[in-house]
């Protein structure tokens, strides 16, 4: 049988069309009807109905004339399996992860099934909804949050917004950085962005070295822009430095999470020992 191509597919549905999503699709798509029940099942289905856009996983829903499918179908994409994850909290009304290199915080237009929101979905029971609050790089690993209610969602975003969340990273890095402990305070997207370093050891055989970095901002890529700039760039980086390029990935672990609760008294603290970065 004959591997299927990428697909990209709007479908605006008319009075004309009757059917469920799944046959409307297939017929439109030349895709089997268990194909588009796979794709649906892994996130790469959307229904649009004016202005809201949602996933469709109900493969026997009927689509209302006005309404539009979207189908983005890569048969790699959702052939991949979701790579092992770890929950090492669960506090009810939010969840604490450990994310591994290479995993997505959310899915994409082309499926969430491997994405950490997603896993996270299925792993409780019964199911609770799940609730991005902040994001990790795809090459990163580490520590994140997942809400599981609109409103705990909006108090944790809060945290991050306020920079009220102590966020500690581990980096190996490329040379020893002089001075030992210092701070990079560079704008990032034209916005204030702040990270402070400090010496954890040197490895001369490699010419490397593993800093502890903390943020009190959270600008796109901010650690490894600002490694980049002076001069000792995080290893494996795709993206930024050179000279650092490394079979073994990103460098870069995001190893403690510390917050004032804002569901019940006292502070919340939680910390990786074992860390990929090291």
């Amino acid at each position: 049988m004959k591997t299927p191509q990428t697909i990209v597919l709007k479908l605006a549905v008319s009075s004309a069309d009757s059917g469920a999503a799944c046959d409307l699709l297939a017929a439109a798509s030349g895709l089997s009807k268990t194909q588009i029940k796979d794709a649906m099942n892994k996130g790469a289905v959307r229904l649009h109905s004016g202005k809201r856009q949602k996933l469709l996983r109900r493969a026997r829903y009927t689509p209302h004339p006005g309404e539009q499918l979207e189908l983005h179908y890569d048969p790699a994409i959702l052939a991949l399996p979701p790579l092992p994850v770890r929950c090492i909290a669960d506090e009810r009304r939010y969840s604490v992860w450990e994310k591994p290199v290479g995993m997505l915080s959310q899915g994409s237009l082309w499926g969430d099934h491997c994405a950490l929101t997603r896993i996270a979905e299925k792993h409780f029971q019964p199911p609770r909804e799940v609730f991005l609050v902040h994001r990790l790089d795809r090459e990163a690993t580490g520590l994140m949050l997942l809400a599981h209610d609109k409103r705990a969602a909006a108090a944790l975003s809060q945290l991050f917004q306020r920079n009220a969340v102590h966020k500690a990273y581990r980096a190996r890095v490329r040379g020893r950085p002089e001075p030992a402990q210092g701070i990079i305070d560079f704008p990032l997207e034209g916005k204030t962005a702040r990270s402070e370093y400090r010496l954890l050891d040197y490895a001369a055989d490699s010419d490397s070295a593993a800093l502890e970095v903390i943020i009190s901002t959270g600008r796109k890529h901010q650690i490894r822009r600002h490694l980049e700039m002076i001069g000792h760039p995080v290893l494996g980086d795709p993206l930024y430095g050179q000279g650092n390029k490394t079979k073994e990935g990103l460098q870069l672990a995001a190893v403690e999470l510390a917050f004032e609760n804002p569901f019940g008294a006292g502070r919340k603290a939680y910390r990786l020992d074992q860390l990929n970065a090291d």
